[in-house]
């Protein structure tokens, strides 16, 4: 489980900064608290479909992008 939390966090944080926002911006955007963004980003936290959901809307892609993992 921590593998998959890990590879999401890192994909949120790419996108994050490729549009130039902050934790706190992006938290903003998304409805969620900067330090849920960072445990997400960390991949300390399992994440909701729901907010998956409003994270992507939040970065303006489409959902399945943050989970295309590198192998």
């Amino acid at each position: 489980m921590d593998d998959i939390c890990l590879k999401f966090g890192s994909n949120v944080k790419k996108y994050r900064k490729i549009k130039k926002l902050s934790q706190e911006k992006l938290g903003e955007l998304s409805g969620l608290h900067r330090t849920y963004i960072s445990a997400v980003e960390r991949g300390k936290r399992s994440i909701s479909l729901k907010n998956i959901q409003r994270i992507a809307d939040a970065l303006e892609i489409e959902t399945h992008l943050l989970f295309l993992f590198d192998r």
